[in-house]
């Protein structure tokens, strides 16, 4: 059975779980399993993206918090997005002392500034790329970088639901 099939079938109780793998915003999680089956995976990433850009600054707050910051240990993501989160900030394993401690740096300065942890599609970026980026949006306005940071999760959650797709599809997990 297709990864979308086996998300199709699930039970409700299963499917929020799954979803909230992708995506930390419970109001997300929750609209998406209403809107179950998918016909296929662009209505899926299509549903996403309508859902996503529905909600407000609470819900995107909400799904940054289930994030660890960039350069942290995953640990502090959900168990169930740990090894996705490792795998999506694997570029800052080669990174510099140096570097690892920049980004330590400019997380604090960007959480004290926005109020939220620093939130960046990691995947394929080595640090110093991501340091670059931080340090970019770090002038922004904050109604500007709200914004910014959920087309941010936006991406992510897409690359998410991709692998959850994929898992569902090898049978490793749901």
């Amino acid at each position: 059975m297709d990864g979308l099939s086996r998300l199709n079938d699930l039970s409700a109780e299963r499917a929020r779980a799954e979803l909230a793998r992708c995506c930390g915003a419970s109001r997300w999680v929750e609209a998406m399993n209403a809107r179950r089956p998918f016909r296929d995976r662009a209505a899926l990433l299509s549903a996403s993206d309508e859902v996503w850009w529905a909600l407000g600054e609470a819900d995107w707050r909400e799904a940054f918090a289930h994030h660890p910051k960039i350069g942290d240990k995953p640990a502090r993501s959900l168990a169930s997005t740990r090894r996705w989160a490792a795998g999506e900030q694997s570029g800052v394993e080669g990174a510099s002392g140096e570097e690892v401690e920049a980004l330590a740096e400019g997380n604090r300065a960007y959480e004290a500034r926005f109020g939220y942890i620093f939130i960046v599609c990691a995947t394929g970026k080595t640090a110093g790329e991501m340091l670059a980026l931080l340090r970019a949006r770090l002038p922004n306005d904050p109604a500007q970088e709200i914004r910014v940071a959920a087309g941010e999760q936006a991406r992510i959650t897409r690359i998410r639901l991709g692998k959850l797709l994929d898992e569902a599809g090898s049978g490793a997990r749901p």
